[in-house]
């Protein structure tokens, strides 16, 4: 299955151009909302991004949690600000996001006739366009149909489980209960992923000389997790790692790799080892060549650009770590989008409502929203069988 995605198939453009102009066409249009964390696009962002994080009780739960994240988010702004001025004054993610859902869009149009048009919206979980956003542009265009489309291809609590739950919430405000949903809440193993990400990380590995290459360590970078999340049985850590294992399954083995988690904050213990811990250990042990991929992240962002790129990179450079190279993000590669809109119709040919693994709950769950998001979404289920 990976050997489709070796060269990525031109498409033609659309002969039945009406089919994207929803008013002439009055079909309206399937719709795929992409759902992620966002980013704050200009500094004056920066507070109201963080002020959204640290009051989001779906992934924390802190003591008169409203008055606290105020606080929080006050002290915090000017740092945040200053690691996105060196970025260039916001997060590109919105406009990365849009650049693959215009993209994806083009392309399920020609793949799958039978459910075009397609149009992508977007659903930040902690700056705008919100969730409320999208469904009220979904609204406004007459969606009957919404495929739900994690951009987080490992599943977490903490990420895409805050994101429907807010959904969840968004669609009752809204009064859009009627639509046909579904959700697809995971995918660490998609071929199309495994080959896009694979072909970042060879274009990196020519830079290095011929003598070196396969001797250059290959460190696989996520956003680690608290450890009292993983204790309660977030499923994120397994699905990382397979991914990775599915990474260097595609690339043979070649070069020795280790998976390494990164953006600790806070005093509390964090999944580990930390991406900064073996970068300064590897080069106490005079291994010249690291490799770093972002293997959780689909678009750049404040993780890639200034963390990996510009703090862990002077560490490197402090550390004796003389080959620090980082893979490109997969942004809007041919090969990932392809496989963005391969996904979306694998998922709508199978008719699944989400997968089995998401209605079941972490082991130690004591999040209501939890089981409320999930029984909502189960009930859609049962009316459409």
């Amino acid at each position: 299955m990976l050997a489709q995605y070796a060269v990525v198939r031109p498409f033609l453009p659309l002969a039945r151009v009406s089919l994207r102009n929803y008013s002439q066409a009055k079909k309206p249009p399937t719709a795929v909302l992409l759902t992620n964390m966002g980013g704050p696009e200009t500094l004056e962002d920066v507070h109201d991004f963080l002020l959204n994080l640290f009051t989001d009780r779906d992934i924390m739960k802190l003591p008169v949690q409203k008055h606290l994240a105020k606080w929080i988010a006050k002290r915090r702004t000017p740092s945040i600000q200053d690691q996105y001025a060196e970025i260039g004054g916001g997060s590109p993610i919105l406009s990365w996001t849009r650049k693959q859902g215009n993209a994806m869009e083009k392309i399920l149009d020609e793949i799958s006739p039978e459910t075009a048009p397609h149009k992508h919206y977007t659903a930040f979980r902690y700056v705008h366009p919100s969730t409320d956003d999208a469904l009220a542009e979904m609204k406004k265009d007459g969606v009957k149909r919404a495929v739900v489309f994690t951009q987080y291809p490992q599943y977490s609590c903490s990420t895409t489980g805050s994101s429907l739950n807010e959904l969840y919430r968004g669609i009752v405000r809204a009064g859009m209960e009627d639509i046909k949903w579904s959700i697809i809440d995971r995918w660490p193993e998609h071929p199309g992923f495994i080959e896009a990400v694979s072909g970042r990380i060879e274009a990196k590995l020519k830079e290095y000389p011929p003598e070196e290459r396969d001797d250059a360590i290959i460190l696989f970078s996520a956003h680690s997790l608290p450890m009292s999340v993983v204790n309660r049985g977030d499923t994120y850590p397994g699905e990382v790692g397979y991914t990775v294992h599915k990474v260097m399954e595609r690339l043979k083995y070649k070069n020795p790799f280790r998976l390494v988690w990164q953006s600790q904050v806070g005093p509390q213990p964090w999944l580990g080892p930390q991406t900064a811990d073996a970068i300064k250990g590897y080069g106490k042990a005079g291994k010249k060549n690291l490799l770093v991929v972002p293997i959780a992240f689909t678009s750049d962002h404040i993780e890639t650009l200034y963390e990996l790129d510009l703090e862990y990179g002077k560490e490197a450079e402090e550390a004796g770590v003389t080959g620090y190279k980082r893979t490109e993000s997969l942004n809007d590669d041919p090969t990932f989008v392809r496989a963005m809109a391969d996904i979306v119709k694998e998922h709508m040919e199978s008719n699944q409502m989400v997968s089995k693994q998401w209605y079941t709950r972490c082991p130690s769950c004591d999040f209501d929203s939890c089981c409320i998001t999930r029984e909502f979404f189960a009930s859609k289920e049962r009316e459409q069988k």
